[in-house]
């Protein structure tokens, strides 16, 4: 049997949060974007989250986690396939996000590292940008939408 995607609900709050806690990832935030995350269950256990916070035209994807003995088997490649999809369904102009431990992982996705300097001002308001992650975070980005060079 096969792991099933879908829409996190406010049922799946707590097991969201027991996730990305177990792999050390922020927690603040979560609950009022719970709306924009995938989550990935097998026989009623969450066993991957993956999440955007809304920011005007652009998102902060965030929270990408898959459990210890689901990995490596492309569940996080489906769980982040799905919420870049979201992004591009709602015509976002970019996602951007913070990591110190998977830069190498994201380029795949067509993600590049950034400045913090670059990113929009309702990206670097969220919670996750001023408290959550250290400044040593690496900063990355995906366009969307074309840029407007006008």
């Amino acid at each position: 049997m096969t792991p099933v995607l879908r829409p996190a609900t406010l049922a799946d709050l707590r097991d969201v949060e027991r996730l990305l806690m177990d792999a050390q990832l922020p927690v603040d935030g979560v609950a009022a974007s719970l709306p924009t995350f995938v989550v990935a269950e097998y026989n009623g256990t969450l066993i991957g989250v993956a999440g955007l916070e809304l920011c005007g035209k652009d998102a902060l994807l965030r929270s990408v986690v898959v459990a210890p003995e689901w990995r490596s088997r492309g569940l996080g490649r489906e769980l982040l396939d799905q919420v870049i999809a979201e992004g591009e369904a709602r015509r976002l102009r970019a996602l951007y996000l913070l990591t110190t431990t998977a830069d190498q992982y994201f380029p795949a996705f067509g993600f590049e590292r950034t400045t913090r300097d670059e990113v929009p001002d309702g990206v670097r308001a969220t919670t996750e940008f001023q408290i959550a992650c250290p400044a040593s975070a690496t900063v990355m980005r995906k366009r969307l939408e074309p840029c407007d060079t006008r």
